[in-house]
């Protein structure tokens, strides 16, 4: 266990779960999106605790600040709201019951007029997050160690021509899931991966691999944001 595991995130709060955790899902969501990638709109649909407390706790101007790529410990996350305003981001918030839904959890469907992308998150204390599903596809993906997220056509020697990579590479696996909705369909494998792996790894796989869609490399919950 870390000293930050025994007094907290350093964050503006008042709740680490729900506010420090609403930051950070609303990061992750904004990177599987894209970092860089303009985002014009966001529906956040509220689970659980989430949607009977957000508005004590700053949930919601949390997760437009983690939209907007701010870290836990930013100032502006009580103004977010008005940032995302001036920045032109367009957000909305609702609820949802979902049977087996994570007690503090959130859907975040983003858009940018043509192309849309959805994410699904849970806050599970202390201010550690997991990513639970994108785009329909479960998984659980926390943020402790890397990840690899390849989105991709179902179709023989996919994930012989993945791991052969990462053998070249000397990447070891620690975790693989994988889901498909038909067979020859869109599929997903998620790769949880120990140690350092290299920034250009989506690339080099999207590159390898034609079958790909998208290609979605993790290494931590935080990285890229701003200061």
């Amino acid at each position: 266990m870390s000293l930050l595991d025994i007094v907290g995130p350093v964050m503006i709060g008042p709740s680490s779960s729900h506010t420090a955790g609403a930051v950070r899902i609303g990061m992750l969501a904004r990177r599987l999106w894209g970092w860089e990638r303009p985002l014009h709109a966001a529906k956040l649909f509220l689970r659980g605790s989430f949607a009977a407390t957000y508005w004590g706790h700053g949930t919601d101007r949390g997760l437009v600040a983690g939209l907007l790529r701010m870290r836990p410990d930013d100032l502006r996350i009580p103004r977010s709201f008005e940032v995302a305003r001036a920045e032109g981001l367009d957000f909305s918030f609702d609820t949802e019951e979902i049977d087996g839904a994570h007690p503090n959890s959130v859907r975040v469907v983003m858009s940018d007029g043509a192309e849309q992308c959805e994410v699904v998150g849970a806050s599970i204390g202390g201010g550690a997050v997991e990513l639970r599903a994108v785009d329909g596809f479960p998984m659980v993906v926390p943020f402790d160690q890397p990840a690899l997220i390849v989105m991709h056509r179902d179709q023989p020697g996919v994930v012989s021509a993945i791991t052969g990579e990462f053998f070249r590479l000397g990447l070891n696996v620690a975790r693989m899931e994988m889901e498909r909705r038909v067979r020859g369909g869109m599929a997903v494998f998620v790769f949880v991966l120990d140690g350092a792996v290299p920034a250009d790894l989506d690339e080099r796989i999207r590159t390898i691999v034609p079958a790909c869609r998208r290609v979605i490399l993790l290494k931590s919950a935080e990285e890229g944001a701003s200061a």
